[in-house]
């Protein structure tokens, strides 16, 4: 239940403070005092999100935070799937910064505003107006439908094999669509992969053949020079050799004398013996050297080739056809096994499509166990709220599966009698509306574990004895939950353990709202200015304290 709440600098809130009791609690005020903007904060702490206009003053920080206690609900494995600290008094807090930062706390430990929604749900159960207009919508009467026959498990369970089912679905729709494309391109990649095979294609022989090509084509030149060169060397008559040997002579017989013409002969003698051998390598050259015409257009005919497959594939290296070979080849054994995938994943589509069957129609049998019970005690309700002729039906169709189960449920109703019942967004007022949604609540709250109930103006177009009848159904909710109203009615307003009064104070500046809680002459006062206006008689003053005392 909510021990404290603190709110800084929200609104037209400054600063406000409130302990409010474990049992029954009302809020009244004048009308734009502020009461509604605190339900506004206590939305932050639900996870709501928030932007800098909720700042009272723009340069300063918005404080939200609210202490629960916790103990008895048995939330320690979420703050252990969380990565949170568990504390019995649990303290969740909002900081929005003046630039619009956004910030969430949980125990002092920064969490997520996901993670608030999911513990929020736990704490509070906040009814508003927007609620009020979601009872016509379907998915919320499904809610309600769920919490009265208590199948949140079967629920659960149904929703866990629907997400199953809806991956797999679409993974088959997935796989489906590749086999279907792999098995149209087929014929393609055959003769794709066929082509670059007979190809014969080797790591490395593009250079080896570019550099052929190169020797192939210049082989006149290069012959003519071998043999220039051969000459020079040798035949000549200035032959290098020749001279080279007249010249080692020479310093041969000066290599004696010391040791500078010593290393002169040793270097040219080098030089000499270095040429003999180039000469020999020349000559060999020049004699296994051939000008083959054929051999010219045989590597001109394969690299062609090998040319026309890169434009081809769009690629510029023979490795890069390589990979496209071995793609096409991968793509081709897809295709062979391809039958086999597909069966294996039709056949895990169909039994998680059997399980999502088989506990969607469970979860069906226990809605629709609970209709008319769920009718009956609807319509005990609504007549002691003053609805004596109501009726309400639940009408249920079956539809595929979705993420809410097998049902089409609507729930039809009429206020009136003679009137048959439609569907319930199409014939209730807002006051029917209202009294509808508490009834379920009331309904509820002994169904469900919901340790604070918020009401906001939930008693819209009611007063005199349904007012009263209202207010003790209130009063029995309190007794095992924390119950916070928000009223304009003097008969709830007098029932509550607290009252609380939210208040405009306009003695600065700048008006601001403040929330004080009302000692017992206080709340005559105040519950005789609801009864009787703002200059209370004594009749308005007599009748409050008989309300206060009933």
């Amino acid at each position: 239940m909510l021990q404290k709440l603190i709110i800084k600098n929200y609104a037209l809130i400054r600063e406000l403070h409130i302990e409010p009791t474990s049992k029954f609690n009302t809020i009244t005020g004048e009308t734009g005092a502020g009461k509604s903007i605190m339900l506004g904060a206590v939305g932050l702490l639900l996870g709501k999100r928030a932007d800098t206009k909720v700042l009272y003053e723009a340069e300063k920080k918005c404080i939200v935070e609210g202490q629960f206690d916790i103990s008895n609900y048995a939330l320690k494995v979420f703050f252990d799937q969380h990565d949170l600290d568990y504390e019995d008094a649990c303290i969740i807090r909002r900081e929005i910064s003046s630039s619009g930062k956004s910030r969430a706390f949980i125990n002092d430990t920064p969490t997520t505003l996901d993670v608030l929604k999911e513990l929020g749900a736990f704490l509070m159960d906040v009814h508003s107006q927007h609620q009020t207009l979601l009872l016509g919508e379907q998915d919320f009467q499904l809610k309600l439908i769920d919490a009265y026959t208590r199948s949140s498990e079967t629920f659960n369970e149904y929703q866990q094999y629907f997400i199953t089912f809806s991956k797999a679905k679409k993974a088959l729709q997935q796989i489906e669509t590749n086999y279907n494309k792999v098995k149209a391109e087929k014929d393609y990649n055959q003769f794709l992969f066929d082509e670059l095979e007979k190809a014969q294609l080797k790591d490395g022989e593009q250079d080896q053949l570019e550099q052929q090509l190169k020797m192939l084509e210049n082989g006149e030149m290069i012959q003519q020079k071998l043999v220039e060169a051969s000459n020079l060397l040798e035949v000549s008559e200035y032959a290098v050799l020749s001279t080279l040997h007249e010249a080692v002579e020479a310093l041969r017989s000066l290599q004696n004398f010391n040791e500078t013409y010593q290393e002169l002969f040793t270097r040219l003698n080098s030089v000499f013996i270095e040429a003999q051998d180039i000469s020999r390598t020349v000559e060999l050259e020049n004699n296994n050297f051939e000008h083959e015409p054929l051999a010219l257009q045989q590597v001109q005919d394969r690299l062609s080739l090998i040319y026309q497959l890169q434009q081809k594939h769009q690629v510029e290296s023979l490795e890069a056809l390589l990979t496209i070979k071995e793609q096409l080849e991968a793509k081709l054994v897809a295709v062979e096994n391809a039958d086999a995938v597909l069966a294996e994943h039709k056949s895990s589509v169909a039994a998680y499509q059997e399980k999502v069957t088989a506990t969607g129609q469970a979860l069906s049998a226990l809605r629709k166990a609970g209709f008319k019970p769920l009718e009956n005690e609807l319509k005990l309700l609504l007549a002691d709220l003053g609805m004596e002729d109501a009726r309400m039906e639940f009408k249920r169709e079956q539809q595929p599966p979705d993420s809410t189960g097998i049902d089409d449920i609507n729930i039809l109703f009429s206020a009136n009698k003679g009137i048959a019942p439609q569907l319930l967004k199409a014939v209730a007022s807002g006051g029917e509306f209202s009294r509808l949604l508490f009834a379920f609540k009331y309904i509820m709250a002994d169904k469900i574990s919901m340790p604070t109930i918020i009401f906001d103006e939930i008693d819209t177009g009611i007063s005199g004895e349904i007012a009263i009848k209202m207010v003790n159904m209130m009063q029995r909710m309190a007794r095992n939950h924390q119950l916070i109203t928000i009223s304009h009615l003097p008969q709830i307003a007098a029932k509550g353990n607290h009252h609380y009064f939210v208040y405009k104070d306009n003695s600065q500046e700048k008006s601001f709202s403040k929330i004080k809680l009302l000692t017992k002459e206080e709340r005559i006062i105040e519950i005789a200015k609801m009864i009787g206006g703002e200059n209370a008689s004594a009749s308005a003053i007599k009748s409050a304290e008989e309300l206060l005392t009933q």
